[in-house]
């Protein structure tokens, strides 16, 4: 039987150092995504993402583990944040005002018509069960995103203790090297925010950049 394949080891872009800001090349990739607005504490639709995500994420572990025989481990809750002012997430921390887009990424080998299979896997169990399906089950998408040249560290603490480090990435670590952000901040959370204390959380902080 084949090795599971984890991609928190084998993927460059899931690596990342605390206190250590790097720039890489990040692949183009294709994701499960999900999209909403507005304070993730308080919005519904960010609880709803999530529990629409990972039933359709499992649903392509298992029929790729079983139909392919590759068999590998979930990917890590990946989001993609933005705000009209920037400074929503540096200084003011205005959680109000953010945009944001939960991804789960999907093995290259898989594609549309995988994920369609999932998604009436998941509809499926649910009529059986006579519950509910996925609540955003018709909002997900699948779709891929060419990050390019990017800039990244990993942030250990609490999710609104990231505003200094962010604003060191910004306006020190980015424009050193010559370079200016352009698309979306991107955070990939390696720990499971239900079992880890704030303070052990381990999230990778993403930004791409280009030539200033």
């Amino acid at each position: 039987m084949a090795e599971k394949i984890d991609f928190k080891k084998s993927l460059d872009s899931y690596q990342a150092r605390k206190g250590t800001f790097r720039l890489l090349d990040v692949p183009e990739q294709h994701y499960l995504m999900v999209d909403g607005h507005g304070d993730p504490n308080a919005s519904p639709g960010f609880a709803e993402a999530i529990e629409t995500l990972y039933p359709v994420a499992y649903g392509l572990k298992f029929a790729s583990k079983n139909d392919l025989g590759r068999d590998y481990v979930v990917p890590p809750l990946e989001g993609l944040w933005w705000a009209e002012d920037m400074a929503s997430f540096t200084t003011a921390r205005d959680k109000t005002r953010w945009s944001w887009t939960l991804m789960l990424l999907v093995p290259e080998w898989l594609g549309a018509a995988d994920v369609d299979a999932a998604c009436a896997g998941a509809r499926a169990k649910a009529d059986a069960k006579s519950t509910a399906p996925p609540p955003r089950l018709d909002e997900l998408r699948l779709q891929s995103l060419a990050e390019g040249r990017c800039a990244q560290t990993l942030h250990v603490g609490p999710f609104d203790a990231e505003g200094p480090v962010l604003t060191e990435m910004h306006t020190s670590f980015i424009p050193d090297q010559g370079l200016a952000l352009a698309g979306t901040h991107h955070e990939i959370y390696l720990s499971d925010v239900r079992k880890t204390a704030p303070e052990k959380l381990r999230t990778i902080l993403r930004q791409p950049v280009r030539p200033a």
